[in-house]
């Protein structure tokens, strides 16, 4: 038997915010061995941040979002 899982839950370009820092807005660059490299579009010269999913803030508006732009 086959079980069918979805490895990771953003895809590049995403729109996310990490439980550690909320008010900051990020944008997925890539996904590397489940870690998320992500840039700052508000301050584009800082260096990449880096996180692992469980330390975004799982926001079902922001999910239903990028899943539209995805599909678009």
């Amino acid at each position: 038997m086959i079980k069918d899982f979805k490895q990771n839950s953003y895809n590049p370009g995403d729109l996310v915010y990490a439980s550690a820092n909320p008010t900051l807005k990020l944008i997925i660059r890539r996904y590397i061995d489940t870690i998320y490299y992500c840039k700052t579009p508000d301050f584009p010269d800082r260096k990449e941040l880096v996180y692992f999913e469980r330390e975004f803030v799982p926001n079902p508006e922001l999910i239903e979002k990028n899943n539209k732009n995805r599909t678009v």
